[in-house]
């Protein structure tokens, strides 16, 4: 299933990161009072009513178009309306109703997505009032707010997520094959990657319909085993992408994350691994994917003489969440172990999709616990009485506790590393669920 996205959009200096910051819960998105601050997007996962959404944070909608970057500004704006399933219009009840404000607004209306006025700067609990010229726009949905103090954010998050779409169930048309998403920031070689998987003589290539709005996934058959590629189509066609289109990388691969088995994560191999190379592969982790990092460019890397261990000690520091995932090295220009990649793949996703009999599972808990023993807690001694495997893809793992809340992370931690010292894993994060109740284990 695809996470819904809300786009919050609006002039420079409305309080538009101050929104999302209240709404995801965090302090990701930079909050100062010189306009046009926020240029490249913020992305941040959060829950409207019960309902999981991806919020994204634009830029000021106006800022000097003059300037080649600012206008760049204005078109991820522009782009994140497209992509968003909701909006927010965000505008500052202190100035007042502007040109610009109109024109955001008339925009926003003629895209026919269901979209909500938020009249910032609201900071009186005691009354809501609101200038006269935005009740004359006569919107329906109009929402004094404080995105400072909270103050009104309640009626606009039930609004948003009363008007968010039904989660689409996947199709089953595809049923046993391994679902791939190809991710990594811009200019790592994600296309050329694909367009060689493509162009092997060992694939049958043909494109069939995704479940989600505007997808093209692609199937792939290669040594008798069926692949889908999610969500290519965009990747592949050439001169159809622009500078704005790679600042959505993210949210592209989250779209992509949301319906694959398998994350193939690229990194350029002759550059050091980036804070967006970390935020990507988050996402990977955050998502409960297998994943296979691919260090692309080897070619230059190997000119360069850069061997693979220090390669694999750079990917390593850099990603230490992703240790459980291999590292294959290839290079999309030259074709060099490019065949490597979907062998590696179905390795990944045996281990993604495996299960565990309990009696095996118990057995390696035991000798864990013996090994090592579990603390005390409040002088209480501590006991395991079983475990069960819950959930596959990933491994998800119930343990049933007299006191779960006793259990150190380290200590979790722990108990991950036995069970992939017994059993391998290699690819997949590995869950674990601490419960104190003996009896109702969850499906």
């Amino acid at each position: 299933m695809t996470t819904p996205i809300v786009a919050i959009v609006g002039r420079a200096n409305v309080g538009k990161s101050t929104l999302f910051n209240k709404l995801t819960q965090s302090r990701s998105a930079i909050v100062n009072d010189t306009p046009g601050v926020t240029r490249d997007r913020m992305y941040g996962a959060a829950e409207l009513g019960i309902r999981p959404v991806l919020i994204i944070d634009t830029g000021g909608v106006d800022v000097d178009t003059t300037n080649k970057i600012e206008l760049q500004v204005v078109e991820q704006a522009q782009w994140a309306r497209q992509e968003a399933d909701s909006i927010i219009v965000v505008v500052d009840n202190q100035t007042g109703l502007t040109g610009p404000d109109r024109e955001m607004i008339s925009q926003v209306r003629k895209s026919g997505k269901p979209f909500f006025l938020a009249v910032n700067k609201v900071d009186s609990p005691s009354h809501h009032f609101i200038l006269p010229e935005f009740s004359e726009l006569g919107l329906e949905n109009t929402f004094p707010v404080s995105a400072e103090h909270g103050n009104g954010l309640y009626e606009l998050i039930e609004a948003v997520s009363k008007a968010l779409p039904d989660i689409e169930p996947e199709s089953n048309s595809n049923e046993g094959s391994i679902r791939i998403a190809v991710i990594g920031r811009p200019n790592v070689g994600k296309s050329s990657l694909i367009n060689n998987l493509l162009k092997s003589e060992r694939c049958i290539v043909s494109d069939i319909p995704g479940t989600t709005r505007d997808a093209i996934d692609t199937f792939l058959e290669s040594n008798g085993r069926e692949f889908v590629l999610v969500d290519t189509a965009g990747i592949r066609r050439k001169g159809k992408t622009s500078k704005v289109l790679d600042k959505f990388s993210v949210i592209m691969a989250l779209k992509a994350l949301d319906r694959c088995d398998v994350a193939v994560l690229v990194l350029d191999s002759t550059q050091p691994v980036s804070d967006q190379d970390a935020t990507v592969a988050g996402y990977a982790l955050d998502r409960g994917k297998g994943c296979l990092i691919l260090g692309n460019k080897w070619d230059l890397s190997r000119e360069n003489e850069i061997s693979f261990e220090e390669f694999e000690d750079r990917v390593r520091y850099r990603l230490k969440f992703l240790e459980f995932a291999p590292i294959v090295t290839v290079s999309a220009k030259t074709g060099m172990r490019i065949s490597n990649i979907l062998p590696q793949v179905e390795k990944v996703y045996e281990e993604y999709s495996r299960s565990i009999p309990t009696a095996h599972l118990n057995a390696c808990f035991e000798r864990a616990i013996q090994k090592n023993p579990m603390s005390s807690y409040r002088g209480k001694f501590m006991k395991l009485f079983y475990a069960t495997q819950v959930k596959k893809g990933p491994p998800t793992f119930k343990c049933f506790l007299n006191f779960p809340e006793g259990i150190h992370f380290s200590y979790r931690r722990y108990l991950i590393n036995s069970l992939r010292k017994k059993f391998g894993f290699t690819g997949t994060p590995v869950r674990l669920i601490l419960s104190g109740k003996r009896k109702g284990i969850d499906s």
